[in-house]
């Protein structure tokens, strides 16, 4: 049977609201969606009313929410956003029917329904994804989400949030000066859209905004903060990997679809498979880049119809 819903994928910079067509279990398709700026809405009940007023005869009542945050509290506060989700505050709005997973459990979802189609080859192997196989999923945007699918189910994590790893003398400067801004270094302080700014800094002494270096980048300008920050992504990205044992790592997030066709050529695959005696394990581990617009709202939808 055919049911229409809300999805929505709440970012630490973002948020995205659309429509989906479900039939049973399967998303049939997922509407265009509408972007709004986390800061300019003090709530995301006030957000959710600016969605609403551009559908005509109102949002459903059912809605598939991605959050980037840990699903693990009744009242659910996003780790990079000041806004919080509560379950009973939904209902008050109109909303009866709700799945509510964390934003890279969401791309997880998406990412089994997509398959190999929306995957852009980065190392390893040729080929498709290994299945009933250990997936390793990763992106940067405003933090670092990491996800894990395990022979089909979806784990949820907070790995964004472990500790950063300098792998030289370069990468301990860097460590050095976020520390003495934040105290403990998580690796999202370094690899994400504002760890660029940190990079930066750490290299050049110059203090900039991340907005503008990433416009640099995103223009093609060459920027040493840029190499640096993709071999980080890499080296930790083989750890996840080593970790977790999987067979194949999937790059997604914000930056990783807009960074689609340049990351290939960045200092990422060496470091990815540089550990020791294990180098050649890494580079039997297919690597992609997940290759789609949106995928926390459709990873929002398929969520909700798996209930």
């Amino acid at each position: 049977m055919n049911r229409v819903i809300a999805v929505a994928d709440i970012g630490g910079t973002n948020a995205r609201f659309a429509t989906a067509e479900l039939d049973g279990t399967s998303v049939r398709s997922v509407g265009q969606p509408i972007t709004l700026r986390t800061s300019n809405y003090p709530t995301f009940a006030d957000a959710w009313r600016t969605f609403a007023a551009t559908l005509d005869g109102g949002a459903p009542d059912s809605l598939g929410l991605s959050f980037a945050g840990p699903v693990d509290a009744r009242r659910i506060r996003l780790t990079n956003n000041h806004w919080t989700i509560d379950p009973d505050e939904l209902r008050k709005m109109g909303i009866v029917h709700f799945k509510i997973v964390n934003d890279f459990a969401a791309v997880a979802y998406a990412l089994e329904q997509l398959g190999d189609v929306h995957l852009r080859f980065l190392c390893g192997p040729d080929g498709p994804l290994p299945g009933d196989a250990i997936i390793t999923l990763l992106g940067p945007g405003t933090g670092l989400g990491v996800a894990q699918i395990v022979r089909g189910e979806v784990v949820e994590t907070e790995g964004g949030h472990a500790g950063f790893a300098p792998a030289d003398e370069v990468e301990e400067r860097i460590l050095e000066l976020v520390r003495k801004r934040l105290g403990r270094v998580e690796i999202e302080h370094i690899v994400s859209g504002p760890g660029l700014a940190n990079i930066h800094l750490a290299l050049t002494g110059e203090d900039r905004e991340d907005e503008t270096l990433w416009k640099q980048v995103l223009a093609g300008d060459t920027l040493a903060a840029f190499d640096r920050w993709c071999a980080i992504l890499g080296g930790f990205a083989g750890d996840l990997a080593l970790v977790q044992g999987a067979d194949a790592v999937v790059v997604a997030g914000g930056l990783g679809y807009r960074l689609r066709e340049k990351l290939a050529a960045t200092p990422f695959q060496d470091r990815f498979v540089a550990k020791g005696r294990f180098e050649a394990r890494m580079r039997s581990i297919r690597v992609r880049i997940l290759d789609h617009p949106q995928p926390g709202l459709l990873g929002a939808a398929v969520a909700f119809a798996h209930g």
